[in-house]
Formats: C-alpha cells, sequence, structure tokens
C-alpha cells in the first residue's frame, strides 16, 4: 500500500455514479491527490467495490453507497451517508446521469420524469445537502456534456435539456455560495471512450469526426480537469470544456 499525498490530503469527496467511467477514473484521480472518496452506484455493486479497493491501495479510506439518484430521499441521503462514513464532505461531483436519446415524438412522460429526476432534481438535492454540510473550500463540481454547447443532430432534446439545466444551476450555486468560500463549477465532456459508449462503437467514426483533435478522450482527461477544480480557489460559475473542440 501507498499513501498518496498531494493537495486533497485530509479531504473527503463523493462521488456519484463514481463505480464506472468518468467517475470511477474521478474517485482514483481524487486519492491520488489526497482525498478519501466515498462513490455511489445503483447496480454495479461488484465495480464499485473494486473502485473502493483502487481507492485503499493508494492509501486513502473509500466506501461504496448504493444510492439511486432518482430517489429525493436517497440523492440527499448519500451526502449525509459519506459524512458519517468519512467525517465529513469537502468535494462533491455531481457525476451521476441516464440518457434517453430519440425522436422527440417518440419521448413519453415517463421518459421525461426520470431523465430530469435523476439528472436535475437529484443534482439539486445532492448540492443543497452538499452545500449545508461544507465550510469555506468547498467544491461542488457538475458532470454536464458538449451537447450543452452543441447539439450536432436530432434524438438528444431531452438529454441535452436537462444537463444545460445544470448550467444555470452551477452559475447560481457559485453566486449564492461564494460569499461562504465555496466554489461550484460544470465540466462538459466531448465523446468519452466509456463501455456506455466505446471508441470503437457503432457511432464512434461519426462522434470523432465531430471534434476538432479527431479522437474520443479518456476518462482520465475528464478527472484531470475535475481535480483541478477540486483544488482551485478563485474559479467559479465556470464552465469547462474537455470535448476536443466538438463545440469549436
Amino acid at each position: 500500500m501507498t499513501t498518496s499525498q498531494g493537495p486533497l490530503n485530509g479531504k473527503v469527496a463523493l462521488v456519484t455514479g463514481g463505480s464506472r467511467g468518468i467517475g470511477a477514473a474521478t474517485a482514483l484521480r481524487l486519492a491520488q491527490e489526497g482525498a478519501d472518496v466515498a462513490v455511489t452506484y445503483v447496480n454495479g455493486k461488484e465495480a464499485a467495490q473494486d473502485v473502493v479497493r483502487a481507492v485503499e491501495a493508494l492509501g486513502r479510506r473509500a466506501v461504496a453507497l448504493r444510492a439511486d439518484s432518482a430517489d429525493a430521499a436517497e440523492a440527499a441521503g448519500a451526502v449525509e451517508r459519506t459524512a458519517e462514513a468519512l467525517g465529513g464532505l469537502d468535494v462533491l461531483v455531481n457525476n451521476v446521469a441516464v440518457g434517453v436519446l430519440g425522436p422527440l415524438a417518440d419521448l413519453a412522460l415517463s421518459d421525461v420524469d426520470h431523465v430530469l429526476a435523476v439528472n436535475v432534481r437529484g443534482v439539486f438535492l445532492a448540492s443543497q445537502a452538499a452545500a449545508a454540510r461544507m465550510t469555506s473550500g468547498g467544491r461542488i463540481i457538475t458532470i454536464g456534456t458538449c451537447m450543452t454547447q452543441r447539439v450536432p443532430g436530432p434524438g438528444g432534446t431531452l438529454y441535452a435539456m436537462s444537463k444545460s439545466a445544470l448550467v444555470g444551476l452551477t452559475k447560481a450555486l457559485a453566486r449564492e455560495l461564494g460569499a461562504r468560500g465555496i466554489t461550484a463549477n460544470i465540466v462538459h465532456p466531448g465523446p468519452i471512450d466509456t463501455d456506455m459508449n466505446p471508441a470503437n462503437g457503432p457511432y464512434a467514426s461519426a462522434q470523432s469526426a465531430m471534434t476538432a483533435l479527431g479522437r474520443f478522450g479518456r476518462t482520465e482527461e475528464v478527472a484531470t480537469t475535475v481535480v483541478h477544480l477540486a483544488t482551485a480557489g478563485y474559479v467559479t460559475g465556470a464552465e469547462y470544456s474537455v470535448d476536443g473542440g466538438h463545440a469549436a
């Protein structure tokens, strides 16, 4: 076991949806910088435990919490459970999200309700609970999407709408919490190589072609930006694109 040292030593972070993809990469990068980390999951218990073991191998404390962000009580409760398990909360990464893509005419009310419950209400409630716990130096970092800045084709109306709401939330949180020394920022990933959207998948070539760099990003590239925002003191209310030039 090695003990990681870094600017987040003594800090506690919660990464929602942290069992895989961008969430898992972010949890590991935060631990590498010294943070103790909690991750939430719904179905990926084994994957979440793998993240916990990887964090512990760095000499940091970690816990996996089952929490469904579609459930209002569980979305907020994950913050309280993190604070109880790890002794507080300094960094919240709102990573969990669901995407329902398809023609506007085909979207059912149940689709709208579910996407907004997870992507908007759950993020709001977790941020609200975190703000109540945090002291000066607290960080709220939300994962958005490149589709808030450029929707390249049809089928993304509901997802883009839900993620665009988080831009307004982030800017409002920055104003509301700034006097307390708490920052709020949002990161917009472009096409990122994950098991949900692999770089060798059927739509990968088209997505890569939409970027200026002509390739998918890596989860670690998004995580690096999240860590920067977790340690930056004079950045708030900002949108950071990690999209390979998707919006250029």
